[in-house]
């Protein structure tokens, strides 16, 4: 498959010669468009909507960090490029995909390339499991087990031992109530979509819980929940009712 592709970088050089490197080392990648600055780079991912965007970080008005703020939620893969690795850690915060240093070596680019192909083949490898549910007359929301793809094949969960899920840039971390521990190439809004409601509540835009692990609510402008296992996440302030009432 073709993986849609932005360079957003403000010097024209670097982006010249990273698309002729994709170009000639990288047949999955298609370049789709270019953008010099960070407000050009958010209006050509809202025109273009691509799987992957190559992000310089210092850019004119803003930088790279700027640009992934006003475009969330983040639904593409990031690759960071950058002469300055002095932001190597706020991009390993921001979970890039990837962080390449300018000038750009063809063995670490091949190597960013592929991490972002075995990505979209987890993905494509999930949406290819509902179509079959589906298909077969078993809603994914009715179904009693979920398939989570990991590097090893699928893994089958109940659905009942499942107890949070944490959004993780383009990923989602799964923990059941056995001490397992998956992180799926899947964004937290297709796991809402996929669990059922009577039971899962999005309470927050990184956070969609069991209700039946909740074991307490602690008061506070949105407030807090804290889980059977202990771990405690941040209610929105938007989603507050909303979860009182699963309660109700």
């Amino acid at each position: 498959m073709a993986i849609r592709t932005l360079l957003i970088d403000d010097e024209p050089n670097n982006t010249a010669s990273l698309h002729f490197l994709l170009e000639k080392y990288c047949p999955d990648i298609e370049v789709v468009g270019t953008a010099g600055d960070m407000q050009e780079g958010v209006d050509l991912i809202r025109q273009t909507s691509p799987d992957l965007v190559f992000l310089d970080i210092e850019m004119p008005y803003g930088n790279g960090f700027d640009l992934l703020n006003k475009v969330t939620p983040v639904e593409f893969a990031v690759v960071f490029i950058t002469a300055f690795d002095a932001y190597a850690i706020q991009a390993i915060k921001y979970a890039a995909m990837d962080y390449l240093l300018k000038p750009v070596h063809i063995a670490e680019l091949k190597s960013a390339v592929e991490k972002v192909t075995r990505y979209f083949e987890q993905k494509k490898q999930t949406a290819q499991i509902s179509t079959l549910l589906h298909n077969l007359g078993t809603p994914v929301a009715g179904a009693k087990k979920i398939g989570l793809p990991t590097q090893e094949g699928l893994v089958f969960e109940n659905l009942e031992n499942i107890t949070h899920l944490v959004a993780s840039s383009n990923y989602t971390i799964i923990s059941t109530a056995d001490k397992n521990k998956y992180t799926i190439a899947k964004t937290l809004r297709e796991f809402e979509d996929m669990l059922p409601p009577a039971i899962f509540c999005r309470i927050h835009h990184s956070y969609l819980i069991n209700i039946n692990y909740v074991k307490k609510y602690l008061k506070g402008r949105g407030g807090f929940v804290e889980m059977e296992d202990g771990s405690t996440f941040e209610v929105s302030a938007r989603k507050k009712d909303e979860f009182l009432a699963k309660f109700s």
